[in-house]
């Protein structure tokens, strides 16, 4: 029940399907003389009922899903060998703070720039971290809700806490490979989480974060895969924190499987950068299976992490969903989902009905 607690104190820690990757569409604002201005944003609301069996609390909102609204601005430039650029986005939920007339807070969670050329790309600034990120960006549910967020002014939680660790954003130093034949390495340095609100700015490292990732197609289809570790320390503490993030998808004639999951020890099973003040064990899986035909995408989804407490006690927290998304046009999704939420037993039911913009 503690890990569930700590949920609910948790507000927008979601993020956008644009952030898969380095490069982002959107709307083209300038582009001359080799440089490129673009803007991209999601916006996004859903009809929220829920169902709180263990507290027979009923609520019914007008809220976020899993990912807050944003608008995010890039810039790139050819400079001979090198291709530099930056990104900037912006993400606020549309609830406001209790008691508050209007509370919508801006949330900077990119503000970095790259360098581009043959040896790869150097990413420095601020951006989402590394461990466990491709997780997070292959969850079907993304653009959906995900587990039941009562009494919260921001987003629900997607599979967070049953499946996954959220991949917070960080400032970093990054290097990534080039793409070879499908395969990429990404390498970095983090700002640390290590007790520094007991001893400030004594005996601190930097967090080390890297991923693995392959990616191919075949006759019909395609495959990729990830593997991906953190490893940090709490001095204030003397724990050393390390973590191992995979998953695979396959793609084929409409139908997608994806699995993936997690195992670590002193790091938070809802934060990925928030270090434990001893080396717990927290471990978990996603496993989902959609089906697209046309305009319609249909998913069913299973998640769980088991998180182990310091007198050695393991509570398990699972999500079972299942949506359809609608593609109205290319940029306009409708969208119901029904979730299941589960902890140590205490069951909260969910269903959403939504619409999600994107450019």
């Amino acid at each position: 029940m503690k890990n569930n607690k700590l949920m609910l104190k948790l507000c927008p820690v979601a993020l956008s399907v644009a952030m898969a990757t380095q490069a982002h569409a959107g709307i083209t604002l300038y582009d001359q003389d080799g440089t490129n201005f673009s803007a991209d944003g999601h916006f996004n609301a859903f009809f929220t009922a829920t169902d709180n069996e263990a507290t027979n609390e009923k609520q019914q909102r007008v809220r976020m899903g899993f990912l807050p609204n944003y608008i995010g601005f890039n810039v790139n430039k050819d400079m001979g060998d090198l291709k530099v650029g930056g990104r900037s986005s912006f993400w606020v939920t549309i609830n406001d703070g209790s008691n508050q007339v209007t509370d919508t807070a801006i949330d900077v969670r990119q503000f970095y720039a790259t360098v581009d050329g043959d040896f790869g790309q150097v990413l420095f600034g601020k951006d989402f971290g590394i461990y466990a990120r491709t997780n997070i960006f292959s969850d079907e549910l993304l653009l959906g809700t995900g587990v039941p967020m009562a009494n919260s002014g921001g987003v629900t939680f997607g599979n967070i806490s049953t499946g996954y660790p959220y991949a917070v954003p960080k400032a970093q130093i990054t290097y990534r490979t080039p793409n070879m034949s499908g395969f990429q390495v990404a390498a970095s340095i983090l700002d640390p989480q290590s007790g520094e609100s007991a001893d400030a700015n004594t005996n601190n490292s930097v967090r080390f974060e890297a991923e693995a990732t392959y990616a191919t197609e075949f006759d019909g289809g395609k495959f990729n895969a990830w593997i991906g570790g953190a490893s940090g320390e709490n001095e204030a503490n003397n724990v050393d924190a390390t973590g191992l993030a995979y998953g695979a998808r396959v793609s084929m004639a409409g139908f997608q499987l994806t699995a993936s999951g997690f195992d670590q020890e002193g790091i938070s099973s809802a934060l990925a950068d928030r270090l434990l003040t001893s080396e717990l064990d927290s471990d978990g899986y996603l496993v989902q299976a959609s089906y697209t035909t046309g305009a319609h995408r249909f998913v069913l989804s299973h998640g769980e992490t088991d998180t182990t407490s310091a007198t050695n006690v393991t509570t398990t927290a699972e999500l079972d969903s299942v949506a359809w998304f609608y593609d109205v046009n290319s940029n306009l999704k409708f969208i119901v989902e029904y979730d299941m939420h589960d902890v140590a037993g205490a069951e909260t039911d969910q269903i959403a009905v939504g619409a999600s913009l994107s450019w």
